[in-house]
C-alpha cells in the first residue's frame, strides 16, 4: 500500500499578493445570515415573475424549432463568442444609444461574468506595479483591491455629500506627476449613487471631471455605472460618456444585477484598443458567458426592462427611505448620506477610535450586520487632500456601509434601531473600556 503524506502549503511558496491583500470584508460576512441583513448589496426586488415568463417564452420557442429538428437550439446551451452574444449585444448598443445618448454599436460591447469580471480585466491590462489608480476616498473596493493586487499606486480624492470634489483633479494629477514621476493610468468613478457612500455626482463636478480628463489622452476615465437606473428623482442623469462619441476615451460599465437580477452579467462600452485586449484576458478567465443567460436577458432588455425599472425604482425608494429614517432616529450621533439612488447609506460613528472591523462580529451575534468601512480605502494608499498634499493614507476605522436594498422597509426599522441599540449600549456602559474589550474579544470567527 503506498502511503499518502499530506503537507501544509508553505505560504513562501504562493503569490506574493496573498498575504498582501485582505479578503473582501463582503464576501467574508455573507458567510453569516443574520436577521437583518446590511452588508452585501443583494437585491432584494428582482421581477420574478417576468423571469418567469421570459423562460417560458424561450423554452415554447425552443420546442418549435425541436419539430422542426433545428440544430439551432443546441446554441444556448454550448461555448459562445467571448465578447459575448451578438444578441443582446445590439439591444444593449441600440438602448444606450436611445436611452443614454451613447454612441456605440454592437461591436463596441463586451458580455463579462458580472461587473467584476470587467474591473478585474480593465486593471489587468493597464497596471504594472507602481502605477496610479486615481478614485474617490472612500471607493468601491471591487475596483480598488484588483488594482492593489496587481501592484498600483491607489491616490484618493477628497469627496463629500456630492461626491468627488473634482476642483482638486488637476493639482492631484499634476501632483502624481511630480512626486511619482508618472501620470495617473486612470480615474475610476462611479457618479451615481456611488458606492460606498450613495452620493450622485452633480452636472457641474461632472463637466470639470471631462475637462480635466480628456485633453489628457495618457489617462483612461472609468465610469462605472452599475446603480444609473436605480434613481429616486425625476432628474435625467447622461453618462459621461456621452463626451467621447468618437469611443476614445471613456469606459462604460453597467451590469444586469441592479436593473434584472445577479445573472452574473456586466456589458461594458470599450474603446477599441481597450475592447480587444479585454477580450483576450477574457478567454483566459473563462471563455465565454453563458449564452442561456444571455439569452433571457436579450428578452428581458428588449421587451420588459422599461416597464421594470419604475417598479424597481419605486420599491428601493421606499426602502431608502426607511434607512434614513431609521439611521436618523435610532443610530447614536454621528453622519450620514442620504442618497438619491442606489442601495447604501455611509454612517459615519462620533467616536473615530472606534472600530466597527471589530465590533461586527458582536452585531452580528445580536443579529444584525453591515460592512466596516475601512475596506473601501486603500490598504496602503495615498491621499490628496483638500490643502493640496500627497499623503500615505489609511482609513478610518468608525465607518460602515448600511445597505437598504434586500430587507423590506419595516424590516429595515427593526434593523437599524437593534443596531443603534447595541452601539449605545458601548457608549453608555459605565465600564465602556473593559465592556469594549469584552465585546471584542474572540470574534477571529469573522476576521478569518
Amino acid at each position: 500500500m503506498v502511503s499518502k503524506v499530506v503537507q501544509k502549503k508553505d505560504k513562501n511558496n504562493l503569490a506574493e499578493w496573498v498575504d498582501r491583500i485582505p479578503e473582501s470584508e463582503i464576501r467574508r460576512i455573507l458567510r453569516f445570515s443574520p436577521k437583518y441583513y446590511f452588508a452585501g448589496g443583494k437585491p432584494g426586488l428582482i421581477p420574478v415573475e417576468t423571469f418567469h415568463r421570459i423562460i417560458t417564452e424561450i423554452i415554447t420557442d425552443e420546442k418549435e424549432l425541436l419539430k422542426q429538428n433545428s440544430d439551432s437550439v443546441i446554441d444556448n446551451y454550448n461555448y459562445g463568442k467571448t465578447e459575448g452574444n451578438d444578441e443582446l449585444r445590439e439591444i444593449l448598443a441600440d438602448r444606450l444609444q436611445k436611452h443614454d445618448r451613447v454612441n456605440c454599436s454592437k461591436d463596441d460591447i463586451v458580455i463579462t461574468t458580472g461587473s467584476q469580471q470587467i474591473l478585474y480585466a480593465i486593471n489587468d491590462i493597464l497596471v504594472r506595479p507602481g502605477d496610479i489608480i486615481l478614485t474617490t476616498r472612500p471607493t468601491y473596493l471591487g475596483f480598488m483591491l484588483v488594482a492593489e493586487k496587481l501592484g498600483a499606486r491607489i491616490v484618493t480624492l477628497p469627496s463629500d455629500v456630492d461626491g468627488l470634489m473634482a476642483e482638486h483633479l488637476d493639482d492631484a494629477i499634476e501632483l502624481c506627476i511630480k512626486q511619482f514621476g508618472r501620470t495617473p493610468k486612470a480615474l475610476y468613478l462611479v457618479p451615481y449613487s456611488d458606492n460606498p457612500k450613495g452620493t450622485t455626482l452633480p452636472e457641474k463636478r461632472k463637466k470639470m471631471v471631462l475637462d480635466s480628463i480628456l485633453p489628457r489622452e495618457d489617462i483612461l476615465l472609468v465610469e462605472d455605472a452599475a446603480y444609473k437606473e436605480i434613481q429616486f428623482d425625476d432628474k435625467k442623469y447622461v453618462p459621461l460618456k456621452e463626451s467621447d462619441p468618437e469611443n476614445e476615451r471613456v469606459a462604460y460599465l453597467s451590469t444586469t444585477t441592479k436593473e434584472a437580477a445577479s445573472f452574473r452579467l456586466g456589458y461594458s462600452v470599450l474603446p477599441d484598443w481597450l475592447k480587444e485586449n479585454v477580450v483576450k484576458a477574457k478567454g483566459f478567465y473563462d471563455l465565454c458567458t453563458s449564452e442561456w443567460v444571455q439569452k433571457i436577458a436579450s428578452r428581458y432588455y428588449e421587451y420588459y426592462i422599461d416597464d421594470q425599472i419604475p417598479l424597481l425604482q419605486e420599491g428601493y425608494r421606499a426602502r431608502r427611505d426607511a434607512m434614513v429614517r431609521a439611521v436618523e432616529e435610532y443610530m447614536p450621533e454621528g453622519s450620514f448620506t442620504r442618497p438619491t439612488g442606489g442601495f447604501f447609506v455611509w454612517y459615519e460613528y462620533q467616536d473615530v477610535n472606534f472600530d466597527t472591523k471589530k465590533f461586527v462580529g458582536y452585531a452580528i451575534d445580536k443579529g444584525v450586520s453591515y460592512v466596516p468601512g475601512y475596506q473601501f480605502f486603500p490598504s496602503n494608499g495615498y491621499a490628496f487632500t483638500e490643502e493640496s498634499e500627497l499623503i500615505p493614507f489609511k482609513g478610518p476605522t468608525n465607518t460602515m456601509r448600511l445597505c437598504y436594498s434586500l430587507l423590506k422597509p419595516e424590516e429595515i426599522t427593526e434593523g437599524i434601531k437593534l443596531l443603534g441599540n447595541i452601539l449605545k449600549e458601548v457608549e453608555k456602559n459605565s465600564q465602556k473600556d473593559k465592556f469594549r474589550e469584552e465585546i471584542l474579544h474572540d470574534q477571529g470567527r469573522y476576521l478569518v
